[in-house]
């Protein structure tokens, strides 16, 4: 008999419908909590930060190698943000504070065809986001989560935030954003999850419609 796939479990889950008055920041399929439930795949990283670097490479003129000492010394923005997992929570109001992507952006040189993004993390984990989606107000390379440094387990030394998508295009523990001409899907993309990741449009899985959810994620850690 075979195994299911994370987004095969993901399709069995049930979840209590929102009321209408929340339907305009609660996506459909989703559910309320004041958790912030821990998931990822692989351990978690331990870092010598004199040694952590993030590269940014592709489709630029000139491959960069950022520290974390500068990614501290630049401007910092802070966000508060609606954040949804495709295991069906989602997290109102989160508080973040990092540095804008289209501000980090003026670090660089990227050449006209760079068009889209690969999100290169720890553990072997990636993801693809097109450059457009990534120049948003809300849209951070975030170093803090509700005023404090993130911890370990929510993707210190750096995550990026990208609250109008799931969540899983918002990796923990990046090391590297590649610029590309052409779309490419990363992990989860290559394992039946959307290509978009829109939540407002359900789009959690790749071509298949939604049944109604049951839950898993209450299983996890949180903080």
């Amino acid at each position: 008999m075979s195994k299911d796939t994370k987004a095969d479990r993901i399709r069995k889950m049930k979840v209590p419908s929102i009321g209408s008055a929340m339907s305009d920041r609660v996506p459909p399929g989703q559910v309320l909590t004041d958790r912030f439930p821990i998931l990822h795949e692989g351990e978690v990283p331990e870092y010598d930060m004199g040694e952590w670097t993030l590269r940014v490479f592709g489709e630029v003129e000139e491959d960069k190698v950022v520290t974390y000492k500068q990614l501290l010394a630049m401007p910092q923005t802070q966000v508060l943000c609606d954040i949804h997992c495709v295991t069906r929570w989602s997290k109102l109001d989160t508080a973040w504070e990092g540095i804008l992507f289209r501000d980090f952006l003026r670090l660089l040189d990227i050449k006209p065809q760079g068009k889209f993004v690969m999100l290169h993390a720890d553990n072997d984990y990636e993801t693809n986001v097109p450059l457009e989606d990534l120049m948003g107000d809300h849209v951070l390379l975030a170093l803090k989560y509700d005023g404090k440094p993130l911890t370990p387990k929510h993707g210190w030394p750096l995550r990026l935030i990208v609250p109008h998508l799931y969540f899983w295009k918002s990796p923990k523990w990046i090391r590297g954003v590649e610029f590309m001409t052409a779309d490419r899907e990363g992990f989860w993309e290559q394992n039946g999850f959307h290509n978009v990741a829109d939540p407002f449009q359900e789009q959690r899985f790749s071509g298949e419609a939604i049944p109604i959810p049951e839950d898993e994620w209450e299983k996890k850690e949180f903080d």
